[in-house]
C-alpha cells in the first residue's frame, strides 16, 4: 500500500472511513479482495508471493493496513514481509496496543513499514523507521503514505481533502440508509475518482526520499501510472456500528480497469 486517507471518530455514521491505493509491480501475483481461504471472518486482498496482505478486515471487528516507507533506492534485505503483520493481526485477538508493544523487539526484522491497526475500539499507528514507535491515532482526518504519519505530501493532501469533502456531502449523511453495497454506487464515485487522480505534483512540493527527482515526480500523484509498476487497486472501507463496507477497484498496466469487488460484512458484537 502506498496511500491511505482515513477519518477516525469524525462522522456520525462511520466510526472509521478509509480510502487507499496500493502501488506495486504489475507482475507481482495478487488475489483480488475476497474472503480469506483460511479464515472466513477475514476479507481483503492477498499477496500470493509472500502470503501477506496490504489491507484486510475481519467481521470480528478488526482492520489492518500497511504501507512501505520509502528511503532511497537500495533494495530492502529484511528477512520478513511487512504484509505478514496485516495477516497476523486481523486473525488475532490482541488489542492493537498490545500487538504493537509485542512487535517492538521484532520490528527491525520486517521491511520498513507504517502500520495501521483497529481492534474494534482503538485505532493505533506503528512504524519501524527510522526506529520503532507507536501511538494512538487521534480523532479526525489523517494520511499515511510512504513517509511519516500525516506527512504533508501532495498526494496525501489530495486524498484527505477528497475524503473530508465526501464525509461532508449528502452521500455520507444518510445515516439511516444501508452502507453502499456496490462499487458503482453514485455515492462512492467521488472517492474513486479522487484516488484515480494522476496529477503530478510541482517540483517544489515533492518530498525528498532519496530516489531522485524523476521518480519522485512519477510517484507523486495519488494514482501512479506505469506499464511495469503502478497503482494496482483502490480501496474504500467504511465501518459503521453493525457492518463493514469494503470496495476494491483493480487496475492493470497503464491504469486499465481490471474489475471491481464490493461487499458489506456484518460486524459481530464485541464480547467483554
Amino acid at each position: 500500500m502506498c496511500l491511505i486517507a482515513l477519518a477516525w471518530q469524525h462522522h456520525p455514521r462511520y466510526r472509521l472511513a478509509l480510502i487507499a491505493n496500493r502501488d506495486e509491480a504489475h507482475s507481482r501475483p495478487t488475489a483480488a479482495a475476497g474472503a480469506d481461504p483460511d479464515d472466513p471472518h477475514v476479507f481483503g486482498g492477498r499477496d500470493l508471493l509472500q502470503g501477506g496482505s496490504w489491507l484486510q478486515v475481519s467481521s470480528q471487528g478488526r482492520l489492518a493496513a500497511v504501507t512501505n516507507v520509502r528511503a532511497g533506492l537500495n533494495p530492502e534485505t529484511a528477512p520478513r514481509s511487512r504484509g505478514a503483520l496485516v495477516r497476523e493481526f486481523v486473525r488475532g485477538t490482541m488489542s492493537a496496543a498490545d500487538y504493537l508493544q509485542s512487535l517492538g523487539a521484532d520490528a527491525p526484522q520486517f521491511g520498513r513499514f507504517n502500520l495501521l491497526l483497529w481492534d474494534g475500539d482503538a485505532l493505533m499507528f506503528g512504524s519501524n523507521h527510522p526506529r520503532f514507535r507507536m501511538d494512538a491515532v487521534t480523532r479526525g482526518v489523517h494520511a499515511m503514505s510512504n513517509g511519516d504519519f500525516d506527512a504533508p505530501w501532495p498526494k496525501s493532501g489530495l486524498a484527505t481533502r477528497a475524503l473530508s469533502a465526501w464525509l461532508e456531502s449528502p452521500a455520507s449523511q444518510q445515516a439511516s440508509a444501508p452502507l453502499p453495497p456496490r462499487s458503482n454506487d453514485a455515492g462512492l464515485a467521488m472517492l474513486l475518482a479522487a484516488m484515480a487522480d494522476t496529477t503530478v505534483a510541482p517540483d517544489d512540493a515533492l518530498p525528498d526520499t532519496g530516489v531522485g527527482l524523476e521518480l519522485e515526480r512519477m510517484l507523486s500523484p495519488p494514482f501512479v501510472l506505469g506499464e511495469r509498476y503502478g497503482t494496482r487497486c483502490s480501496s474504500i472501507v467504511l465501518i459503521g456500528e453493525n457492518e463493514i463496507a469494503f470496495v476494491e477497484r483493480r487496475y492493470g498496466p497503464g491504469g486499465v480497469p481490471a474489475g471491481d469487488t464490493a461487499v458489506t460484512l456484518p460486524l459481530r458484537p464485541k464480547i467483554g
